[in-house]
């Protein structure tokens, strides 16, 4: 067993994970992989802090990092690697061990690899499971990792009755393999009435009394002649990263949970006792690399913006997309990660401008919307002086378009955009409209809320029993629709139920309106506008006079918002 390095001074191990709020394993269910590039990351603030941190009490440490953020940050790791620490590598995605199979885990672990070295000019000796960890039904990734000639695995950490009797599972040792042998340096952990309790992770230094921790730390290090390891997350020094309001309370409150102490618990620990890398604790040296060589990418396509320039569909369509925005600071960055991610995808069949219509924000959103969009070509901005209400702003966006197709998409993104590629082209001849409902029996929910989903049947429900279409749903903002149809729309609430009335409305003058399945997500970040009651009580006064419209031929009042 190693104890000491060469100097002979007792040393302990410290890591670190690289990875940004949005991708911690906490909100996987709610943030999958492919919406990760639509934040706006905050990884190179935190892991300079992290290196801040390190450099103040002359510490080296590993740090683990995704094959995601080498081939998207290849910057900060070399900024690590340059300040003397050392990079290990987790999965591409940092999926759990449990949801990937033996022969793809090897292809991820190579493809992580890979990544990490292009990124670093180093090699890659070690690994840590991105989500979760090692069990000890999951034993078979080690032969894997020692097959792939890691020298080291740091993914085991005794929990529960997980390896509680497994006293070597504790402490640094070398795991052997038909491959040979690996090390396996597991987060340091404690055992009380034969239950395994971790003490020395990001979270557990978060959440336990800062007293209980550090008494903790202080009888490992005084009954174990092994190297205490400790780790934490770079998100963990954040104290000011945004929420993601769709996650529960528990979820919550493992995430943010003492965020503002963690920097200062964390100084305790680098300040009190010595730490340093598991390459160096290991003597394992440094191989330096050349960088492999990157298959060149294509640079994007360039579509001018007359309109005379043709996709690989053919002639482009020409589409004015509304965004009523009412206090969105919060999501304006991931709107408008979210919009380039769709300008690429329907390159070669769509040619978009954008529409956004601030409906008197109190916020800043004001300026956000400015500051990302007014010097943009495709882009106009258009205020009103106070909130009138979701539909009006609507109808704002609609009489300032310019294209014979005009869509309508919320600002929290619920919709991806991307979902109008399928919906334009349904928007033939004889069509006024294309709603989107994730209730059709093609469409999905992700993460909506029970409540939620049971008001939508309901007045689904209710509003198929006076209106000539017979949809899944009609409260959706996310339509297409053709703008002789909607110009000169009025209605007689400019709220939320204001937006089902424009498609009533279309409903009861004749209008041909087709539904599209579509996928539903929950808003990620800021807060919902809908104020729940008074929304039911909209909704069922505005299906009595569709009723009165549609029997008694009672005409539905224009403009007045009541």
């Amino acid at each position: 067993m190693i104890e000491a390095t060469a100097t002979g001074a007792r040393k302990h191990i410290v890591t670190i994970n690289i990875e940004d709020y949005f991708q911690v394993g906490t909100f996987s269910q709610l943030i999958p992989f492919s919406h990760w590039e639509r934040f706006d990351a905050r990884i190179k603030r935190n892991t300079e802090a992290a290196l801040d941190l390190l450099d103040r009490s002359a510490t080296i440490a590993t740090f683990f990092a995704s094959g995601w953020i080498g081939e998207n940050y290849p910057e900060i790791l070399r900024s690590v690697v340059d300040a003397g620490h050392e990079v290990a590598c987790q999965g591409f995605y940092q999926q759990s061990i449990r949801d990937i199979s033996p022969p793809a885990f090897r292809e991820d672990l190579r493809r992580s690899r890979s990544a990490i070295e292009n990124a670093t000019g180093h090699a890659v000796q070690g690994f840590r499971v991105g989500r979760g960890r090692i069990s000890a039904d999951d034993v078979w990734a080690l032969d894997i990792l020692a097959e792939e000639n890691f020298s080291y695995d740091s993914s085991i950490c005794p929990i529960g009755r997980q390896f509680a009797n497994q006293k070597e599972r504790f402490i640094l040792h070398q795991y052997t393999s038909r491959s040979g042998d690996l090390w396996e340096v597991p987060a340091s952990a404690t055992r009380l009435f034969g239950w395994a309790i971790p003490f020395s992770g990001g979270n557990y230094i978060r959440q336990m009394p800062a007293w209980l921790t550090r008494e903790a730390v202080a009888r490992w290090v005084e009954r174990r002649h092994a190297p205490l390891v400790m780790y934490f997350h770079i998100w963990e020094l954040d104290t000011d990263q945004p929420v993601i309001n769709a996650a529960t309370w528990l979820q919550r409150l493992r995430h943010y949970r003492n965020l503002a102490g963690m920097p200062e618990r964390i100084r305790y620990f680098l300040d009190s006792y010595a730490f340093t890398s598991i390459n160096s604790y290991l003597e394992l040296g440094d191989l330096q690399i050349e960088p492999e060589t990157r298959t060149a990418l294509q640079p994007p396509v360039v579509i001018e913006r007359d309109g005379e320039a043709e996709g690989v569909g053919g002639e482009l369509t020409e589409l004015s997309i509304v965004i009523p925005c009412y206090n969105e600071e919060a999501s304006l960055s991931y709107l408008n990660k979210t919009l380039a991610n769709f300008s690429t995808a329907s390159r070669g069949s769509l040619l978009p401008n954008f529409i956004f219509v601030d409906d008197g924000s109190h916020d800043t959103t004001w300026d956000k919307l400015n500051a990302y969009f007014a010097d943009r070509s495709d882009c106009k901005l258009v205020r009103h002086a106070k909130n009138e209400g979701i539909a009006a702003a609507i109808i704002t966006g609609f009489k300032n378009s310019t294209s014979d197709i005009v869509a309508v998409l919320d600002a929290d993104c619920t919709f991806n955009p991307i979902q109008l590629i399928e919906m334009v082209p349904m928007l033939s001849d004889e069509v006024a409209a294309v709603a989107a409902s994730p209730l059709h029996s093609q469409g999905s929910l992700a993460n909506v809320p029970g409540w939620r989903l049971l008001l939508s049947r309901g007045a689904a429900f209710l509003y198929r029993s006076v209106l000539h279409h017979k949809f899944t749903s009609y409260t959706s903002c996310f339509r297409v629709y053709r703008r002789s149809a909607v110009a000169d729309i009025s209605v007689s609430n400019y709220g939320f139920c204001g937006v089902t009335e424009i498609l009533a409305r279309l409903d009861l003058a004749g209008y041909r309106i087709v539904e599209c399945p579509a996928e539903l997500e929950t808003r990620l970040l800021g807060q919902s506008k809908i104020n729940l009651f008074k929304t039911i009580g909209g909704h069922l006064h505005l299906i009595a006079r569709l009723a009165a419209a549609r029997w008694l031929k009672i005409p539905l009042p224009d403009g007045t918002n009541n």
